[in-house]
């Protein structure tokens, strides 16, 4: 039985073994990103429940916080910031209405149209909930040296270049 190595080591050393094909040289990094990736949704999820918030609350409070003083946003313009539907967004929306976090008003620059705007109750959350989370994130690296962290952020960086989706090749055949 293998015991060497992390989670990941094992999983691929696995895949080497039983079925090697399934292998390409971006599989180490996919299953480790993903890996890290749970970790931090894991303790997002922790510290957003302590203060009561849904992780589509907190996007749209910290959405809306970081859009600047008056903090407002017309709701198409949240739904595409969000990635969210506009049915999505606003049920989201409704539920920080009851909940006094958010209010809707008119569109000072189009009378037909609304905005939705955070209230003071709202910006204090939302600032709590960035503070929280990003402390609760910081805690997962507090054994790993600040230049490690930097080479990994410049890595991840060069792997997310906007453009290079639409110019990478496609996998047609699996690797030998």
């Amino acid at each position: 039985m293998e015991s060497e190595g992390d989670p990941v080591d094992r999983l691929i050393a696995a895949w080497e073994r039983e079925l090697p094909a399934v292998l390409y040289p971006t599989s180490e990094l996919t299953k480790r990103i993903m890996l890290l990736s749970g970790e931090l949704n894991e303790a997002t999820r922790l510290v957003l429940r302590d203060l009561g918030l849904t992780t589509a609350e907190f996007d749209v409070i910290v959405t809306l916080r970081r859009s600047g003083a008056p903090y407002r946003q017309k709701p198409s313009d949240l739904s595409r910031s969000l990635l969210l539907s506009s049915g999505g967004t606003s049920n989201v929306t409704n539920q920080l209405v009851r909940r006094g976090l958010v209010v809707r008003e008119p569109d000072p620059d189009d009378g037909r149209g609304t905005q939705i705007r955070l209230t003071d109750e709202g910006v204090a959350l939302a600032e709590k909930a960035v503070a929280a989370s990003a402390a609760a994130h910081d805690e997962l690296w507090t054994d790993v040296p600040p230049e490690t962290l930097k080479a990994a952020a410049e890595a991840l960086r060069a792997l997310s270049t906007p453009g290079r989706q639409a110019t990478r090749p496609r996998h047609t055949q699996s690797r030998s």
